[in-house]
């Protein structure tokens, strides 16, 4: 039974669930928007807000326990110069989830999981207006 067993094995063993998430929270945090499957997005979404939090107390240690998981400098510096800047007031909450498509080859659900600031998903829409609109 599997009673009080947080997260999902995704089909794979520990280290091999640990590299794959290590490398996605790499990814988002090199790339801010990165396409995968539903169920590894929502498991993300827990491990890149702490990663945020990490940012937002910006102490060596802090540097140091990112550095544990990110994969890359570049990330972690990233992560604490640029994108931990952007949530001043924000409590958690810094991921968003978006449903995309279904992988034609398997029927995966695929999903856009980003940062909330990065203004990608919100404040890029395009209106606009009909030849009917504009004679009214």
């Amino acid at each position: 039974m599997r009673h009080r067993k947080r997260g999902r094995q995704l089909g794979r063993n520990t280290k091999h669930r640990l590299a794959l998430f290590r490398n996605l929270a790499t990814s988002l945090m090199e790339h801010e928007r990165i396409e995968t499957t539903e169920a590894k997005a929502k498991e993300l979404r827990g491990i890149a807000d702490r990663l945020i939090s990490l940012g937002k107390q910006g102490t060596l240690h802090a540097r140091r326990g990112a550095l544990r998981v990110l994969r890359t400098k570049q990330a972690v510096s990233k992560l604490f110069d640029d994108v931990a800047k952007r949530f001043p007031d924000r409590q958690g909450g810094y991921t968003r989830i978006i449903k995309t498509r279904q992988r034609p080859g398997d029927a995966a659900k695929l999903v856009a999981i980003e940062l909330v600031e990065t203004g990608v998903g919100s404040s890029s829409v395009v209106t606009t207006t009909n030849s009917q609109d504009q004679e009214n």
